[in-house]
């Protein structure tokens, strides 16, 4: 509306300049969603050029908050004089002054915030730098910074550094990265440059960046455990799924940045060893006392004893010899016993026998499919593992992120079926009708780019009956137990619940191609609908209507209902005429308004058809016919 509508432009740019102003985040959301919608703009007039406008102001940085200029004169403890912004006062008394080369002249007489936009130009955006998402913003480094961190306030930017530049060369290093996969041929090499790109950018954080959606934006990205990465099936396209460490903060615009942390490559240390007791300070104090360089007294043979020789002896001998029935020293035995845990061959038997008959509650990995193993991992799991490998994860506020990059795609379809779901929710919550809908973040930051939220914990129903050569129904007994078990039940209300709601979504947004791989399944039993390409009477194959359905309910969704003449499929279709019902009711109360703006929508889609397909540029029709537009289009219901 704000790009199309010129009226409706004038009376909220003033709101949009404020909150611009006043907000980091939404000057990026705001950015980003004028560049996507405002690429359809072909002829750029007074009319529809507000949009541009408004977005080379956000990025050229002039929607700044208005700053008091007497504020943050306190010196920096850590950083030079000549660093910090202040103004060089010129004594009264002339004196003798030390002549100074032409160079130092000009720099002295330059701006900071000049000499640091130079230096920000040259390093910022630059992933070999190691500093490529650094504003160079000193006022958080600086006293007053220092002071208001200690006592819980915000420290305003003084210097003049950019806001918005940092986030937005981080997420457009992510779109380079798929933009580059996609000229591989292979998976394989796809992965490969995927890590390489990853471990690359990871040489530039931590850095005051943040995953630009989702509820809790308030954190830092510390790093990006690369070889987590995936490369998701696309055979045009390379969308990838990476995990971020992050650390919360209160605040992402003032809070201080953690210093870079090495990743602990030593992994190989003394088992039963208490390095506290090395050394005792001098004076009886019971804390540690270590050195960097090691005393005269220090003996080598004490970190080594002979203990340790005798474990690795047993280590090699029984890697060699069939040793089963004599495996382990008991973890509870002290380190003075010497006698081992003798186990029954026969136990040892059973346990690998049930080992290899329990069903696998995960995927082998598959080289030509190597998502389906990651994304069957549970998300505990996972970020304890990753945790434990990473240097930040002993930090309490650490946390664990996910997110889906796609380039190449255009995600306004999906921004609008995201928005439309959170509705449908809404209202069904409103209702208390239990239908269930998962509505995941949607980014659009261009025409062709943007970025997906993963749901947890889910699996396609391609992958699963890929790698587990079993019936869907067979796969929720094989997880969730029998078939009147309380797991199994519980599943299966999810699934009718689930499944109904996005049947409805289905039938009011004429969701097209729905394959297997499109449609997941979470830990509970719910079914997720992905990849909204194809809706409101569009379809692949060129729109020639191959699909004529509805919405997808197979067979095998029916059997695991408990088939047509069960009691829960039963309970679906009384769940479907309870949604619509709820539907139907909350449209009723703004009736007016719904065809207000169905009018307007379809006299848009008309006003561009024409100017699509007019016979002669500069003609114009003499009055607006929304019966034409309604015929062109086609009418709503």
């Amino acid at each position: 509306m704000y790009i199309h509508m010129h009226d409706v432009a004038e009376a909220i740019h003033p709101y949009i300049v404020y909150r611009c102003r006043h907000s980091v985040e939404f000057s990026l959301q705001t950015a980003w969603i004028l560049s996507a919608f405002s690429a359809d703009v072909l002829k750029p007039n007074w009319k529809n050029s507000q949009g541009i406008k408004l977005k080379n102001m956000i990025l050229n940085e002039e929607l700044r908050p208005k700053v008091d200029k007497k504020a943050g004169n306190l010196p920096s403890p850590t950083l030079p004089h000549a660093l910090h912004p202040l103004t060089v006062t010129t004594p009264v008394k002339k004196t003798h002054c030390r002549s100074k080369s032409d160079a130092t002249g000009i720099y002295s007489k330059m701006p900071h915030s000049q000499t640091t936009g130079n230096l920000q130009k040259s390093n910022t955006g630059d992933l070999s730098t190691g500093r490529a998402f650094d504003s160079g913003c000193i006022c958080v480094q600086s006293s007053e910074g220092i002071v208001n961190d200690l006592t819980g306030k915000e420290t305003v930017c003084h210097c003049g550094a950019p806001r918005l530049k940092p986030e937005l060369e981080f997420v457009n290093a992510l779109m380079n990265i798929g933009s580059r996969l996609q000229q591989l041929p292979t998976k394989e090499l796809r992965t490969s440059r995927l890590i390489a790109e990853l471990a690359m950018l990871n040489l530039n954080l931590p850095a005051r960046v943040w995953l630009p959606f989702g509820t809790n934006s308030h954190h830092h990205i510390v790093r990006i455990p690369h070889t987590q990465a995936i490369v998701l099936n696309s055979k045009e396209k390379a969308p990838y799924l990476l995990y971020v460490e992050v650390l919360e903060v209160e605040n992402v615009y003032s809070s201080h940045v953690p210093s870079k942390r090495l990743e602990n490559t030593l992994r190989f240390t003394k088992s039963e060893e208490d390095l506290t007791t090395c050394y005792v300070r001098s004076n009886g104090s019971p804390h540690p006392e270590f050195s960097l360089y090691g005393g005269s007294e220090f003996d080598d043979a004490e970190c080594w004893s002979q203990e340790d020789d005798e474990i690795l002896q047993f280590a090699v001998k029984t890697r060699s010899v069939d040793t089963l029935s004599q495996f382990s020293v008991d973890s509870t035995t002290s380190a003075d016993s010497k006698e081992p845990v003798y186990i029954a061959a026969g136990d040892i038997r059973k346990r690998l026998s049930e080992h290899f008959t329990a069903p696998k509650s995960k995927f082998e990995r598959d080289p030509e499919d190597p998502s389906a193993a990651a994304l069957k991992e549970p998300w505990e799991e996972k970020v304890k593992r990753i945790r434990d490998a990473s240097p930040y994860g002993q930090l309490p506020n650490w946390k664990l992120l996910s997110v889906i990059i796609k380039c190449g795609d255009d995600l306004r379809q999906e921004l609008l079926v995201y928005q439309v779901l959170k509705v449908l929710k809404n209202i069904w919550d409103q209702e208390h009708v239990p239908l269930w809908i998962e509505p995941y973040h949607i980014l659009a930051t261009s025409n062709n780019s943007g970025m997906i939220q993963p749901v947890d914990n889910t699996v396609s129903i391609h992958q699963i009956k890929k790698h587990s050569k079993k019936s869907l129904k067979e796969y929720f007994i094989q997880e969730f137990g029998e078939v009147n078990s309380e797991g199994f039940l519980t599943a299966q209300k999810n699934f009718v619940q689930s499944c109904a709601g996005y049947c409805l979504v289905c039938y009011l947004m004429q969701v097209k191609d729905r394959h297997n791989g499109n449609i997941l399944l979470d830990s509970d039993g719910h079914i997720i609908h992905i990849d909204f390409g194809f809706i409101l009477s569009t379809s692949p194959g060129k729109n020639l209507g191959f699909e004529n359905s509805p919405f997808k309910l197979t067979h095998e969704f029916a059997e695991v209902m408990g088939g047509l003449e069960s009691d829960m499929f039963e309970y679906f279709k009384i769940l479907i005429l309870q949604g619509i019902s709820g539907i139907k009711k909350t449209h009723g109360q703004n009736h007016t308004n719904s065809r207000d703006y169905a009018n307007r929508f379809r006299f848009a889609l008309f006003w561009e058809w024409y100017e699509h397909n007019s016979p002669a540029q500069g003609t114009v029709p003499s009055k607006p016919n929304i019966g034409a537009a309604s015929a062109v289009c086609g009418s709503t219901r």
